[in-house]
C-alpha cells in the first residue's frame, strides 16, 4: 500500500529529540528518534573524517569502499524506515534516483561496479537528505502504528514483522556499517580518533 507523505507532519526533528530528552519518561517513538539520530550522527562524523580522494579506494581483502558504504546506507535507510513503514514515496525515489542506488549499492552488489556513482560529494548529500526524510517519517508515526505489520514489499523484510522492528533494525544496521566504515578508514587513511585519553 502506497502512502503519500503528508508535509504537514514535517517537523524540526532535532528540536523534538532535544525536547524529549528533558522528560522523565520517553515514548517509544522518542527513543527510536533519539537512537536513529545518534546512529546518523556517527555515520556523518566518520564520513567527514575520511579525505574525499580516499573515499573511492577499495581496500585490499575487503572489496568495499566508503562510497559504496554511503550508497548502501542511502537505499537501506529508505527500505527500513520509509518503504516498510509508510510505503513508497515516488517523489523521493525520483529525486534521489533510488533505482540507480538499488542497482549499484543494494544487496549482493560490489564497490568495483560503482563507476556510475563515483561522486563522493553527491553521495553524501543524498545520504543526508535520506537521513532527514527518515527522521521526518519516524516522527510522523503514531505509537499504535509502531506495532502494526510492515508495509508489504516485493522483497519481504529479512528481520522485521512490525514497523517498530523495522526502525529498530535500521539503527542496528546503520551502526553495523559505521563499524565497517571505521575499518575502511583505518585501512585507507588512519584510525578514527574517538578522543579517548591514551594511557601513559
Amino acid at each position: 500500500m502506497n502512502t503519500l507523505w503528508d508535509t504537514h507532519h514535517i517537523k524540526t526533528v532535532k528540536v523534538q529529540i532535544n525536547d524529549c530528552s528533558k522528560t522523565s519518561k520517553m515514548t517509544e517513538i522518542e527513543v527510536l528518534l533519539k537512537q536513529t539520530q545518534s546512529a546518523y550522527d556517527w555515520t556523518n562524523k566518520l564520513l567527514a573524517s575520511v579525505p574525499t580522494q580516499k573515499q573511492e579506494i577499495i581496500a585490499d581483502g575487503v572489496e568495499s569502499n566508503i562510497n559504496w558504504q554511503v550508497g548502501h546506507q542511502t537505499i537501506s535507510i529508505y527500505y527500513h524506515t520509509i518503504m516498510t513503514t509508510v510505503g513508497h514515496i515516488p517523489e523521493l525515489i525520483e529525486r534521489l534516483n533510488l533505482r540507480q542506488y538499488t542497482k549499484l549499492c543494494g544487496y549482493n552488489t560490489h564497490a568495483k561496479d560503482m563507476r556510475e556513482l563515483a561522486d563522493s560529494e553527491r553521495l553524501q548529500e543524498d545520504l543526508k537528505q535520506m537521513q532527514h526524510e527518515s527522521l521526518n517519517v519516524i516522527s510522523s508515526i503514531t505509537e499504535n502504528d509502531l506495532w502494526k505489520p510492515v508495509e508489504p514489499t516485493k522483497v519481504p523484510h529479512p528481520v522485521a514483522k512490525t514497523k517498530f522492528e523495522a526502525i529498530d533494525w535500521n539503527i542496528k544496521h546503520t551502526m553495523w556499517h559505521c563499524g565497517q566504515m571505521a575499518t575502511l578508514k583505518r585501512m585507507v587513511d588512519e584510525a578514527y580518533d574517538y578522543g579517548l585519553q591514551k594511557r601513559d
